[in-house]
């Protein structure tokens, strides 16, 4: 999709469709009111017919308004103006991007970046316009035989701004949506991928495809045989049951002095995940295609990164593995040598994620980073705790999180900060190693990150939960893309910092 910027009188600008807010009481807004005037008066006829309450999700077509030049008018609902919120703007911006889609108009210009969010700038608006409108007409049909693209597909909208606004930041800001949606297409479409296709060697492809023409950015990546010498022993013990060699991908962007800490972001790869010889159930085993979203997203946004050209210098690790029931798959008792050093009892091994991630954690230390954040879909705990709204966030440092927790609700991609207490570390007492794998089904996604926290002493680090948030089930399944909004997010704001 291509996006452009425009300020002008809306009757006069001619377009394939021009999208108007209407909000509830039979309110319009700024827009709808000049085009009102324009067609001396059409559009508060249609309403006061009761065609459209203003409802959010409501929408209305119109075509051929009297002197205005737009081949069609798309009125949308709004809800109450005095509950305009962020959430509500986005929903807008969605819903008016799939009808505009269905309509047949390959170009419109979306008039909704006037309307009042709170104290939200006209850039914030810009950035979530974009990302909203590309989200909402993402489709998955890499693994389809029968492609059904739209006949007549959308293919640019113009964001329509205020006069007075400044036009260099109201460009960046396009940019900067544009940048987030290409990498959370990114990561959706990896996610989506089925396991045959979507391996361990698979993510090494993207990741060079990503390196491909880039200068900021430097690929490396780690087999089994040099994870061995590593002594990366919990990491390859996930591994082992699989036909698909484990890969550790490390993908470095250089955006500012090389004297910079990096920062650097851990994802959990596992390509799919059966639960080893702790098998899972078979019901809905098929997504656990998704349980590398975690190294999808990482992927994604240092992609976001590169295309901005943001001056930070940040660090992607991809810890990817296959966890399979195989003759050389780890059995519950096995201990394994971490690389760290420490020892670790496996208890379950459906309990992988903190396996692979632990290495991959302790590796990350080389780059002396500012920061540590690993993103994993690790808990079904964490569901349950928090259902598919925010992703559970845990860490050592009360600051980072801080800032997190801002860049979710700038971004939309919440989170929700849940206790990492040292009564907690008890459950995961071993008889036979320093360390067991799990701690009981009490505070499941607490004792996950009380393990992940044994080998980032010494460093800032937080932890993000996503299995509630990077999968979507029921009628529209599939990846969303999360948390790319809010790694992008914090990332920029440190850039400012």
């Amino acid at each position: 999709m291509k996006y452009q910027i425009r300020s002008g009188h809306v009757h006069n600008l001619r377009t394939g469709c021009l999208v108007v807010g209407v909000f509830e009481s039979k309110r319009l807004s700024e827009a709808a009111q000049r085009l009102d005037e324009a067609s001396g008066g059409t559009i508060s006829r249609i309403i006061r017919r009761g065609d459209i309450e203003g409802k959010t999700g409501q929408t209305l077509m119109l075509y051929d308004l009297p002197n205005v030049r737009s081949e069609r008018v798309l009125l949308t609902g709004c809800g109450k103006q005095r509950k305009f919120d962020d959430n509500a703007y986005r929903k807008v911006i969605e819903t008016s991007a799939a009808s505009v889609q269905n309509s047949g108009a390959t170009d419109a210009c979306c008039c909704l970046i006037e309307l009042p969010v709170g104290t939200r700038n006209t850039r914030w608006k810009i950035r979530q316009a974009v990302i909203g409108i590309e989200s909402k007409l993402y489709t998955f049909d890499q693994t389809k035989s029968a492609k059904e693209p739209p006949s007549h597909p959308l293919k640019k909208m113009i964001l329509v701004a205020p006069h007075s606004d400044d036009g260099k930041k109201n460009q960046q800001a396009m940019y900067e949506g544009s940048a987030i949606a290409t990498g959370m297409s990114l990561a959706r479409d990896l996610a989506n991928l089925p396991g045959n296709i979507c391996t361990p060697s698979y993510l090494a492809e993207r990741a060079r495809a990503i390196k491909k023409g880039k200068r900021a950015l430097k690929l490396t990546v780690i087999d089994e045989q040099e994870m061995e010498k590593l002594g990366m022993g919990a990491l390859l013990s996930v591994s082992r049951g699989s036909e698909q060699p484990a890969k550790l991908i490390i993908l470095e962007y250089r955006g500012t002095d090389s004297k910079t800490k990096p920062i650097v972001l851990v994802g959990k790869g596992i390509t799919f995940d059966t639960g080893g010889i702790s098998i899972k159930p078979s019901e809905a085993m098929d997504e656990m295609k998704y349980d590398m979203a975690g190294a999808a997203s990482v992927l994604g946004t240092i992609k976001a990164c590169a295309e901005m050209e943001l001056s930070i210098n940040a660090v992607g690790i991809v810890a990817g593995a296959e966890n399979m029931p195989g003759g050389r798959a780890s059995k519950p008792g096995d201990i394994v040598t971490t690389m760290s050093g420490k020892t670790v009892e496996i208890l379950n091994t459906d309990a992988e994620g903190r396996l692979v991630l632990c290495d991959a954690l302790t590796y990350a230390q080389k780059f002396e980073p500012a920061f540590i954040i690993d993103i994993a879909t690790l808990t079904g705990a964490v569901i349950i705790a928090l259902g598919n709204h925010p992703s559970g966030l845990m860490g050592n440092d009360q600051k980072l999180i801080q800032d997190l927790i801002e860049a979710g609700v700038e971004s939309g991609d919440r989170v929700w900060q849940l206790p990492l207490w040292n009564e907690y570390q008890e459950q995961l007492d071993s008889h036979f190693a320093d360390i067991a794998n799990i701690g009981g089904r009490p505070a499941g996604s607490i004792t996950a990150a009380c393990f992940l926290s044994r080998f980032t002493e010494g460093y800032r680090w937080a932890h993000l939960d996503i299995a509630g948030t990077a999968w979507r089930t029921g009628k529209e399944k599939g990846a969303t893309g999360r948390p790319i909004p809010l790694l992008v997010d914090y990332l920029m704001k440190q850039v400012k910092k």
